[in-house]
């Protein structure tokens, strides 16, 4: 049977080698850990952030493309006013981004 085992195999390792074996995975894990989690984390905490700050009057844009002005706030829906009169309730996580002051009066006057 010594043909199918080298008598250097059965003999074990060094504990140099498991340290070294060890080592990689680690540092694969904390590259990980630094170009993947952690950013998406902070993008989370922000977009958490930018929703709990809504209030009445806020302009923004929906995921699904929809400019409007915060008419109502819920715990769970917005209501937003993308017209004169019309208002589109919508989930408060489908809120992508704030616009700045003043982006939807220049758009409803102009259409």
């Amino acid at each position: 049977m010594d043909f199918f085992i080298s008598n250097a195999m059965a003999a074990g390792t060094s504990a140099g080698n498991d340290f070294a074996g060890m080592l990689m995975p680690i540092a694969i894990l904390v590259i990980f850990y630094f170009l993947l989690i952690r950013p998406g984390q902070k993008r989370a905490k922000e977009q958490k952030n930018m929703v709990d700050s809504l209030s009445k009057g806020t302009e923004l844009v929906t995921t699904g493309g929809l400019l409007g002005k915060v008419a109502h706030v819920d715990d769970n829906f917005i209501g937003l006013e993308v017209s004169p009169d019309k208002i589109v309730w919508v989930q408060r996580s489908a809120v992508s981004s704030l616009m700045p002051k003043g982006t939807y009066k220049t758009l409803v006057k102009n259409s």
